[in-house]
């Protein structure tokens, strides 16, 4: 009874908010600019044939893909079609879609319009199109959309860097992205972590610098600790994932990240750094700068190769040349980067724009465009042929458009899909904490963006770097779908219509339809969490979305479905958590779940604390510390309690909150009751251990290293999280 109850306020929230989004658009995604509904419909038939013109042969065969019906050349006498055609009269992207009793008919200001017009008409059918299981017959509603983008760039910037994706799984994402009417794919393609694209005239770049890890000279990061992790694209697999984007209206622009963010390839050509002897006893003897010479002619030359190839895989226009967080102190130590400073007049920020400048005339002689981060034009001289993507905050995108740059607006605060949704979720937390909601709200007046700044606006787009993905890749869910999915679909209103719109509107047509389509899609998206409520010893989850409802109970395995409110005394130890498909949210519950103590306690080391960071910060539960170098093998972290501490739960780690990154690479935790007498509980995993349900109460806890180095300068020392019994 209670699951026909919860299904009645499913059609009751739905019935509520169809008419407010009803003839507006529908449940289309992003919203169409003007939709009229009729009252008859367009019966689909195993009969009926997709007809096009000559040019759009590739977009017919897409459409076929889908529906599986015959391909025939556009002959006007024929009746009852799904027709393609190109009217030059609209812009090259804007589409008009008309069903009716006589066919459906999509006409596009080019290829790429059509495209649009195609994905509109998906959304129209049942969600099982996207799973390729769509039963013919079907009928489509009678309506007329007329429609076309507020903005040429609607973007996705997707880090293959930090973690290695393969061919598929990029265009499985890039076909998402279509869905989406996502029209730009950024291929963030160098960095400090790895090398992702073949460069044939220095091939050591992938062989070796396309792996991290044991063997590599390239140090393990962020996990895969006792392996030889990674892989890269050849130029023929890429061209190949190009020309499959490309039938998608999207354009690849890759990016090698300069002069900054590029260790990886300083492991790999150490005749790339700057020309000093590095103090290296902190790292154990492990070089760890990231920073090109902007002095050595023969780093020009190797540009030149490299951008000589890159230029015949991409057919963008444009290729992006980085520009982010450079470390100007790898110059200042550098006599040749100092003397050309000097002699020009120049401080650090106008030898980056230098830098930049000569890569941008690199790239300019094979016919194409450069793009930077926002930094680049900070000393006010780089070239006005560059496309600025203003990542750090609104100020720095409209200070890109007001000095007159092309600028692709993607604060990270409402952009980078990275950051966690919840203060307990995992991601990033360095520029917000945000869910769905957030990007939808982004408004470019509230903002403050003036008439002539938007002159230079080309677009929107969204990031997902990969840092924290990879120690996620065992997860139930996908990582990269949770972080990005729903936020692209709010991405994807705000570029197309510029501007997102009313949440409860939104939400709706989430609910209604596009879950279901993502799930087809196969899209492991986040859910919005259940409502959970205590009152009179009965405890209560709610969801709003029609998903099932799960829950756990501390101290027992396995997940329970949640039917009927629990009648408890302990609400605190009930944890809830919704299912659609692959999605699933995040857990909820009462207060009294996520608690944990803050017993006073003392960290000792066999190595010493930062004077910057010391040992104290993480004594007090506020900040992170640091050790003064990196961890040798023996080296060890010691907590002492004040007092014996009871809980259920333990966790210490060493390495960043958010990833493991500055850790003990591999080791092992051992506990004691009386601070002398320890017993070995666990390896290390990923930096750090957990201790579950100690039967004695734990006075002190020592982590051990087992394996010298992290391709760092020292370790983070993170503060124990302690959870009380319940």
């Amino acid at each position: 009874m209670n699951q026909v109850m919860r299904l009645c306020r499913c059609l009751l929230f739905i019935a509520a908010l169809f008419s407010v989004i009803g003839m507006q658009g529908g449940n289309i995604v992003p919203q169409p600019l003007r939709m009229k509904k009729g009252n008859g419909a367009f019966n689909i038939l195993i009969t009926t044939k997709i007809t096009h013109y000559p040019s759009l042969r590739s977009q017919a065969e897409r459409l076929a893909g889908f529906l599986p019906l015959e391909i025939r050349e556009y002959n006007a006498s024929q009746k009852g079609n799904i027709v393609l055609r190109e009217n030059k009269n609209l812009s090259s992207e804007a589409y008009t879609l008309k069903v009716c009793a006589e066919g459906v008919f999509i006409d596009g200001g080019s290829a790429a319009g059509v495209h649009n017009g195609i994905e509109t008409l998906l959304q129209l059918l049942p969600s099982a199109v996207y799973s390729h299981t769509l039963s013919l017959p079907v009928a489509v509603g009678e309506c007329e959309i007329e429609d076309s983008p507020r903005f040429s760039y609607r973007g996705f910037m997707l880090d293959v860097c930090r973690t290695w994706m393969e061919v598929d799984e990029v265009k499985l994402f890039i076909e998402n992205l279509a869905h989406h009417k996502i029209n730009k794919l950024h291929l963030h393609l160098s960095d400090d972590e790895g090398w992702r694209i073949e460069i044939k005239s220095h091939p050591e770049l992938t062989q070796v610098g396309g792996f991290r890890g044991v063997g590599s000279p390239v140090a393990a990061r962020y996990g895969k600790w006792q392996e030889l992790y990674g892989g890269f694209f050849t130029q023929e697999q890429m061209r190949q994932i190009v020309e499959y984007a490309a039938v998608r209206n999207i354009e690849i622009i890759p990016e090698i990240d300069l002069p900054g963010h590029s260790h990886n390839l300083a492991r790999v050509k150490p005749d790339v750094l700057c020309n000093y002897t590095p103090g290296l006893k902190a790292s154990d003897g492990y070089d760890t700068r990231n920073v090109m010479c902007a002095s050595k002619e023969s780093n020009y030359a190797l540009l030149d190769d490299i951008f000589g190839e890159m230029a015949e895989v991409f057919p963008s226009k444009w290729i992006h040349i980085g520009g982010d967080e450079v470390s100007m102190t790898q110059w200042n130590k550098c006599p040749d980067c100092k003397s050309l400073m000097a002699s020009e007049g120049m401080d650090g920020k106008a030898l980056q724009a230098h830098f930049m400048n000569r890569v941008a005339q690199i790239i300019k002689k094979y016919g194409k465009h450069p793009c930077v981060w926002n930094e680049s034009i900070d000393s006010g001289t780089l070239t006005r042929d560059a496309m600025v993507y203003g990542w750090e905050s609104v100020a720095e995108c409209r200070k890109a458009a007001a000095e007159g740059y092309a600028t692709v607006v993607m604060p990270g605060a409402y952009f980078y899909f990275d950051m966690r949704q919840t203060p307990r979720e995992p991601g990033h937390d360095w520029a917000a904490i945000f869910d769905a909601r957030k990007p939808l709200s982004f408004d470019f007046q509230q903002q403050g963006f003036t008439a002539q700044e938007m002159k230079n606006v080309v677009g929107v787009a969204a990031s997902f770097f990969s840092e924290a993905y990879i120690s996620h890749r065992d997860d139930e869910n996908n990582y990269l779908h949770y972080q990005t999915y729903p936020r692209i679909c709010a991405l994807s209103e705000v570029a197309w219509r510029g501007g997102g719109g009313e949440w409860q509107a939104f939400y709706a047509k989430l609910v209604e339809s596009h879950y279901s389509r993502m799930i087809a899609m196969g899209i492991d998206f986040r859910l919005f969490p259940p409502s959970v409520s205590y009152a009179d010893g009965v405890l209560k989850a709610v969801a709003d979305d029609c998903s099932h409802i799960y829950y756990n109970v501390v101290g027992k395995d396995g997940e329970h479905l949640y039917h009927a409110p629990i009648t408890t005394d302990k609400p605190q130890l009930y944890a809830f958590y919704t299912r659609m498909g692959g999605a699933r949210s995040p857990e909820a519950a009462v207060k009294g779940r996520w608690r944990w103590l803050q017993p006073k306690v003392k960290i000792t080391s066999s190595i010493g604390e930062s004077e910057r960071f010391p040992f104290s910060n993480a004594e007090g539960y506020g900040r992170i510390a640091r050790t003064s170098r990196v961890a040798r093998s023996g080296d060890w972290l010691l907590y002492t309690f004040e007092k014996p501490v009871t809980c259920r739960r333990m966790e210490i780690f060493t390495g960043n909150l958010q990833l493991p990154r500055y850790i003990f690479n591999a080791g092992y935790m051992e506990v004691s009751a009386d601070g002398t007498t320890f017993k070995r509980v666990c390896d290390l995993k990923n930096g750090g251990g957990v201790i579950e349900n100690p039967q004695r109460a734990i006075k002190a806890v020592r982590i051990v290293c087992t394996e010298s180095g992290n391709g760092a300068d020292f370790v983070t020392v993170q503060a124990p999280k302690v959870y009380p019994k319940l």
